[in-house]
């Protein structure tokens, strides 16, 4: 990894308001439990807070990864499986594997419809439990944001890849200056937390989601860091007055 994006993942970390998220050693502790704590209504405030959005951009995940029948996908921290089984309705004949480090939201994710489909596997994004090579394409959505080795986490899914296998990842960046910042600034801050008080019953999770945005890398940077794991043909799109994006690549 070079030197430029190790540099610029170190200083992604301190948000505008200083340090906006846990420090490294204390945050997969925070993000698991703050995943377990909202799992039973997770998928709900993903429909909300995006206005249902989220729906349409995990598809576009899925039709980037291009599968094939009987080709594989490996969805990193899958949360409730939405990427997975959205794959598997995409393409039947494929095979789905979701993998998080949060055994809870994996459970939500079995009793969906579909779910017995998906093989679930409890797994950290950073040392990921399978062989090089097993994957046409893998997939995430909203994993980097919360891993604390980003470089990492991606050099792992380049290893588990095929040569010419599909990567393909949707996340926050944080939200671009322009007239309707401050419109943007009210729904994470202010609209989201009271949405996550009111539907899950904590607004912590939610209060730590448009923090940890704002401290996080923009697009540009995720793209510098798949060129620098090795992955070729990387592009981005960005989506929701650029608060979201969605990245790929090929091995």
């Amino acid at each position: 990894m070079g030197r430029r994006c190790r540099a610029c993942w170190a200083r992604s970390r301190r948000g505008p308001r200083g340090w906006a998220v846990p420090p490294a050693a204390e945050r997969p502790a925070f993000v698991r439990a703050m995943f377990a704590s909202i799992a039973p209504r997770y998928d709900l405030m993903n429909r909300l807070m995006t206005l249902g959005q989220d729906r349409t951009w995990r598809r576009e995940v899925v039709r980037r990864a291009t599968l094939g029948e009987g080709q594989r996908l490996l969805d990193v921290g899958t949360g409730t499986g939405d990427i997975a089984l959205e794959a598997l309705r995409q393409a039947p004949g494929a095979l789905a594997v979701g993998a998080d480090f949060t055994p809870g939201m994996m459970r939500a994710g079995r009793s969906r419809a579909g779910g017995a489909r998906v093989r679930w596997v409890v797994a950290d994004a950073l040392h990921l439990p399978f062989a090089g090579g097993s994957f046409d394409a893998v997939a995430s959505g909203y994993l980097l944001r919360n891993v604390t080795d980003v470089p990492q986490a991606l050099a792992e899914q380049h290893r588990v890849l095929r040569s010419k296998g599909r990567f393909v990842c949707l996340d926050t960046t944080p939200p671009p200056r322009s007239i309707l910042r401050p419109f943007i600034h009210f729904h994470l801050h202010v609209m989201i937390p009271l949405m996550g008080r009111v539907i899950t019953g904590s607004s912590a999770a939610y209060t730590y989601l448009p923090d940890s945005t704002e401290a996080f890398l923009s697009a540009e940077i995720i793209a510098d860091h798949l060129r620098a794991v090795g992955l070729r043909a990387v592009g981005f799109v960005r989506r929701m007055l650029g608060t979201m994006a969605i990245h790929w690549g090929v091995k």
